[in-house]
């Protein structure tokens, strides 16, 4: 793929890149502007030493959590993620479930899930799928967890099912465990018009408004207490919040301002001219 991009260079005006730092090494060996958004944690030493080295390459951040442990390297600014306004359809009536959508693994803490529905006495929908990485852990630590007649794991959901799964939903939980940069699902579950109980780790301060759309909560106890305050919270207003901030549209829009300063920069203009 790096091959093909380096070949065509010459038929674009600017490279967006979504493979991390793969390319740092071709792109500053060429003139045309690139621009990478970074997806994942920036807390790994390893990151330190091989930004230092590339400190030139502009980058994107999907929160600016995200960017805290590498505040200095070179950002270009904040765009968080957007979907389709008509991807998902809002919903007004939910069922009488709580929801849990993403990977079984120790990060995104679907025991503690299982855990605020149980102290809720609310029955908890899991739609998550195993990884090959993740299979001892569900079965040593969350298996045992599923015998509850609260809880109902359904497995892994596509697209299509995303929709009824989470518009059904009374709340998504999303009660993670580690620096989430963005975490698709919360503004999945805003779409349909459901609110999200969530940890403050990471992007969630950023992309759930407390008390508006949903509860920013620090542990269980306060994720139980928060699903007893679910009536306080306005689906249509957690859908407007969608539309207002998360869209595709809205998306583009942040990354073309970014395209366009990039490829002005002066520096640039004087290579090409030369």
């Amino acid at each position: 793929m790096l091959e093909y991009i380096q070949r065509d260079l010459s038929e674009f005006d600017i490279v967006h890149f979504h493979i991390d730092y793969l390319h740092f090494p071709l792109s500053r060996r060429h003139q045309v502007p690139t621009v990478t958004t970074l997806h994942g944690r920036l807390d790994l030493a390893d990151l330190v030493p091989l930004f230092r080295e590339f400190s030139e390459m502009p980058v994107i951040s999907i929160s600016n959590a995200q960017r805290r442990p590498l505040s200095w390297i070179n950002w270009q600014g904040t765009v968080y993620h957007g979907l389709p306004r008509d991807l998902h359809r809002y919903r007004e009536t939910p069922e009488g479930y709580l929801a849990f959508i993403g990977r079984i693994s120790p990060e995104k803490r679907v025991d503690r899930a299982i855990e605020i529905a149980r102290r809720s006495g609310i029955p908890l929908k899991i739609a998550a799928k195993i990884d090959r990485v993740d299979q001892d852990y569900f079965k040593q630590e969350i298996e045992p967890l599923l015998k509850h007649p609260l809880i109902e794991f359904i497995g892994e959901i596509g697209e299509k099912e995303k929709t009824l799964f989470l518009g059904n939903a009374r709340a998504l939980l999303f009660p993670i465990d580690w620096p989430e940069p963005f975490g698709l699902a919360m503004i999945e579950a805003l779409s349909c018009g459901t609110p999200v109980i969530a940890c403050r780790r990471g992007s969630v301060p950023e992309v759930i408004e407390d008390g508006v759309t949903g509860f920013v909560v620090d542990d269980v106890d306060a994720a139980v207490r928060a699903v007893r305050q679910l009536d306080q919270i306005s689906r249509r207003r957690c859908r407007e919040e969608f539309e207002r901030r998360f869209t595709s549209t809205r998306m583009m829009a942040d990354y073309t301002k970014v395209y366009e300063q990039l490829v002005s920069r002066p520096e640039l203009t004087e290579r090409s001219v030369a």
